[in-house]
């Protein structure tokens, strides 16, 4: 076995062991909370014997009010047993609403990088053009996601599409400037040799550029999908619905506080596999020099 195995079941292990001592603080945190019963004077103790009740004094075991590990693992279980019902618009199962905030990242994702990458080509490549649009991607790159839905839903007047506009303003940032970054970034003497070999533009660009700053452009992208994330779950709490936020703030609602805690972990599991994907297609295109 190598040294490289070796580190990831430690590491995998040492995971393990931090995950079982988290839940058992959390067990012992929500552990029922003991309270005395009042001293009963002794006409109360004979009041009670008249109607026939215990007059001892006894202590009493109040419940925790936040949802214990038991209380969680029954809801994570109902949950996934039937995650894609639908019995209406404020009861569907998180299946379908995950579904939902996936789509919606994906569009305003696919959109996001339609734009930025060839711009981010574009503004690499070119000093001047970059001068040009440094000012107003300064100016605008700071300006929250969710400051836009207001004039998304005016504009739009779709609540979903509005969704998928906010997740294109806050993915196509990271993406250009990340992209304008890798492309500026090429060494200047595999571009010279492109020159020398009388390269066209457009075949310096896919197979000079383009390989050069794959691994710069997946950062960028993999930056925007964590954002875009992020903002799809505010921006469902705003808009409604459908979607994942929807679903947070639909059982806040309902003060169920066990299904809030369950969507907020599988809101951390999509985000860790989205993150995984990125992760693995950088992998492919990183390679050494």
């Amino acid at each position: 076995m190598t040294s490289s195995s070796l580190s990831r079941i430690k590491s995998s292990v040492l995971s393990l062991l931090v995950l079982l001592v988290v839940i058992g603080v959390w067990h012992i945190a929500t552990l029922p909370t003991k309270t005395a019963a009042p001293t009963l004077t002794p006409e109360q103790i004979e009041y009670a014997k008249l109607m026939g009740k215990d007059p001892v004094s006894t202590a009493t075991y109040t419940k925790s009010a936040f949802p214990t590990p038991g209380d969680m693992g029954s809801t994570i279980v109902a949950q996934l047993s039937d995650p894609f019902y639908d019995n209406g618009p404020n009861d569907k199962g998180i299946g379908i609403q995950i579904a939902h905030s996936l789509q919606r990242v994906g569009l305003g994702f696919l959109l996001a990088a339609i734009v930025a990458i060839p711009l981010g080509f574009v503004i690499g490549m070119s000093p001047l053009i970059y001068r040009v649009l440094d000012p107003f991607i300064q100016l605008l790159k700071p300006i929250s996601p969710l400051a836009w839905m207001p004039i998304a839903l005016y504009t739009i007047k779709d609540a979903s599409l509005s969704g998928i506009f906010v997740i294109f303003i806050c993915s196509i940032w990271p993406m250009l400037i990340n992209t304008a970054f890798g492309v500026a970034g090429v060494r200047r003497d595999w571009l010279n040799v492109a020159r020398t070999l009388e390269v066209n533009p457009v075949r310096k660009a896919f197979e000079v550029i383009l390989p050069a700053a794959a691994p710069t452009i997946l950062t960028g992208m993999r930056i925007s999908m964590g954002i875009a994330w992020l903002v799809i779950v505010a921006a469902e709490m705003l808009v409604g619905g459908t979607g994942i936020g929807y679903f947070v703030w639909n059982e806040w609602n309902n003060l169920s506080l066990t299904n809030v805690i369950f969507a907020i972990l599988m809101i951390g599991l999509v985000g860790m596999l989205l993150d995984l994907m990125f992760a693995k297609a950088q992998k492919v295109v990183t390679y050494a020099d």
